[in-house]
C-alpha cells in the first residue's frame, strides 16, 4: 500500500473529504468562505482544501451555541461528565488515526502526536471526575440564624483560539473542562491545521449524536477579520481562551478587556534549565535534548536557554554535541524519527533570522545552524554559544536553538532565569537539596513551571499549565483551573424570622 492510499484511507475513516465545510454546532454548515489549503510540512504539498467560514457563518454558529447554553446549564454536572466520558472513548476509538494526522499535518513525530491525543483523553477522565468535584465553600455568618456559602454557576459560552503547534490538545483542555461546567465551546483553530480540527469535530459530531446534546462543541475554522476579530469582540463570548504569541495575546487582551470579558491566555515561552556542577549530566543531556529539539523547538515550553555553571560547561556542550549529531531528521509517521520539519517556509526564515542576529551579536554557532537540502521545511537543531543580556536571547524563537550561556553562583543563575520578559516553564538540574529549594523558592524562579531534574516540557494534566509576565498569566487544565469557566455565586440564607443587620448596623423603619 502506497503512502498516498495509506493518507487516504487515514482522513476517510476521520471523515474527511477534499473540500470540506469549515463550521459546524453537531451538523455541517454549507460554508461560503475562501478555500483554505492545508499543508504537508514534511513534502509542502498540499493535503487538502477547506472551505472557510464567513461571518455570517460565525453568526449560525453563535446562534446554535448561546440557544445551546440555556439548556446546557440546567443539565446536573455529573450528567454533563458522562457526555465527555463518551468523547473521551471515542478519542480512545481514534487515537492512531489521529495520532497520524497531527503528525502529517503539524510535523511532530508520531509518539508525540499520539501523545497529543493521549492527552485529550487524560483530560477527558479528569473532567469526568471533576463533574462530581464542583466544590464552593461553606462560611459561618455572624448573624444568627443565617447560613452563608459559595456555589459556582456555568458562566457561557466560550471561544477557544488555539495555535498549529498543539492542534488538538490544547482545545480539549478548555472544552472538556468547559463541558462539565456548563459552556458550550465554539473553536476557531489555526489555519495552519485545520483537518486536525475538522477530524475533532467530527468525533464531536458524533458523541452530540449519541448523547442528545447539538450545539455544545462547535467549531468555526476562519480568516482572522471574519472570525477571530468577531469572537473577540462578542460580548456573548464572557470567556476567551487563547493560544499564540505575546503580540497575539495583547491585541485579544486589548479587545476583550473594555468590554469586561475573561481571557485565559497562553502566549509566548522563553525557557531556561540551569544546570548545577553537581547535576547528573546524563539525565540534564537527555532532557535538554527532548525540551529543546521535541515538535522541532515548537512548544511554548520548548527549551530556549542552557545556563550551565561553569565547572561542568565543556563536558555538557560535548555531550550535547553528540546527541544533536544522533538525532534522526525526517517525516515524522516514521518512528524512527526524532525530530520532524518546522511548520512551514515563515517558521524558517525566523530561524535563519535568529541565528544570524546571534552571530551579528558576539553568538557562536556550536551545532547546525542550517536548513536541510530536501522536500519539506526541514533544518538542523542549533547550539549557539550566547550570554544572557544579548538581544534575541531575549526573544522568542519559535525553532530548535538552543543558547548556552554560563554562569558562577546560582544567584546568577536564577538572575538569568527570571531575566527575560517571558515567564512560563523552568527547570534546574543538581542533587542539591538546598539548591533546588532556593530555586522553588519565592526568591527563586518566576515562572508558572518550575521543575527539579526534568525537563521544561512535557506537562500533566493534573496540574495547572501556564505562565506569568509575558506568557499572559493563564492556566488550564488540571488544579483549580475549572474555576475560571464558571461564575462564583456568594449565598446567604435567613432562617431566623429576624433581620439584623451585618457589622451591626441598625436600620429600623
Amino acid at each position: 500500500m502506497t503512502t498516498a492510499t495509506k493518507t487516504s484511507d487515514m482522513l476517510a475513516r476521520l471523515g474527511i473529504q477534499d473540500v470540506n465545510p469549515g463550521a459546524s454546532t453537531g451538523s455541517w454548515i454549507d460554508t461560503k468562505g475562501a478555500e483554505l489549503t492545508s499543508y504537508n510540512p514534511t513534502t509542502g504539498e498540499a493535503i487538502a482544501k477547506v472551505r472557510q467560514a464567513t461571518r455570517a457563518d460565525y453568526e449560525e454558529v453563535m446562534k446554535v451555541a448561546t440557544k445551546t447554553f440555556e439548556t446546557w446549564r440546567l443539565v446536573p454536572a455529573p450528567a454533563r461528565g458522562e457526555v465527555v466520558r463518551v468523547l473521551g472513548n471515542k478519542l480512545r476509538e481514534y487515537k492512531q488515526e489521529l495520532g497520524h494526522l497531527v503528525a502529517l499535518e503539524n510535523g511532530k513525530i508520531l509518539s508525540e502526536g499520539l501523545g497529543e491525543v493521549q492527552e485529550m483523553i487524560d483530560i477527558c477522565d479528569f473532567a469526568v471526575g471533576l463533574s462530581r468535584q464542583l466544590y464552593g465553600l461553606s462560611m459561618h455568618s455572624e448573624r444568627p440564624g443565617h447560613r452563608m456559602y459559595e456555589q459556582w454557576q456555568p458562566l457561557g459560552v466560550v471561544g477557544v483560539v488555539s495555535a498549529f503547534n498543539f492542534p488538538i490538545a490544547v482545545w480539549a483542555w478548555n472544552a472538556a473542562l468547559a463541558a462539565v461546567c456548563g459552556d458550550p465551546t465554539v473553536w476557531k483553530p489555526s489555519s495552519k491545521v485545520p483537518l486536525c480540527a475538522i477530524a475533532v469535530q467530527r468525533i464531536c459530531d458524533e458523541v452530540m449524536k449519541e448523547c442528545h446534546c447539538p450545539g455544545v462543541f462547535n467549531l468555526v475554522v476562519g480568516r482572522g477579520n471574519d472570525v477571530g476579530d468577531v469572537m473577540l469582540a462578542d460580548h456573548r463570548l464572557p470567556l476567551i481562551s487563547a493560544t499564540g504569541s505575546t503580540r497575539m495575546g495583547r491585541r485579544i487582551a486589548e479587545v476583550v478587556s473594555p468590554r469586561f470579558g475573561r481571557t485565559i491566555l497562553e502566549l509566548g515561552g522563553n525557557n531556561a534549565i540551569v544546570v548545577m556542577d553537581d547535576a547528573d549530566l546524563d539525565l540534564a543531556v537527555r532532557a535538554a535534548t527532548f525540551a529543546a529539539v521535541g515538535t522541532a523547538g515548537q512548544r511554548c515550553t520548548s527549551l530556549r536557554r542552557l545556563v550551565m555553571q561553569k565547572g561542568i560547561a565543556p563536558k555538557l556542550i560535548e555531550r550535547l554535541k553528540k546527541a544533536y549529531a544522533s538525532v534522526k531528521i525526517g517525516d515524522p509517521n516514521d518512528p524512527g524519527t526524532l525530530m520532524g520539519p518546522l511548520v512551514d517556509e515563515g517558521a524558517i526564515n525566523d530561524m535563519m533570522k535568529a541565528i544570524e542576529a546571534a552571530k551579528a551579536e558576539g553568538g557562536e554557532v556550536l551545532y547546525g545552524g542550517k536548513r536541510l537540502d530536501r522536500p519539506g521545511f526541514f533544518v538542523e537543531p542549533t547550539l549557539v554559544r550566547a550570554r544572557a543580556d544579548m538581544k534575541i536571547v531575549q526573544e522568542e524563537t519559535f525553532a530548535p536553538v538552543l543558547y548556552l550561556i554560563e554562569f558562577d553562583t546560582l544567584d546568577q543563575a536564577i538572575a538569568i532565569n527570571n531575566g527575560v520578559p517571558q515567564g512560563l516553564s523552568s527547570a534546574i538540574f543538581t542533587k542539591d537539596l538546598m539548591a533546588a529549594e532556593k530555586f522553588l523558592s519565592a526568591a527563586g524562579s518566576d515562572c508558572g513551571i518550575a521543575n527539579v531534574n526534568i525537563g521544561t516540557s512535557g506537562a500533566e494534566i493534573g496540574g495547572a499549565f501556564g505562565g506569568e509576565k509575558e506568557t499572559g498569566g493563564g492556566r488550564e487544565a488540571g488544579s483549580d483551573s475549572w474555576k475560571v469557566y464558571m461564575r462564583r455565586q456568594t449565598v446567604t440564607i435567613n432562617g431566623s424570622g429576624q433581620l439584623p443587620l451585618a457589622q451591626g448596623v441598625k436600620f429600623d423603619v
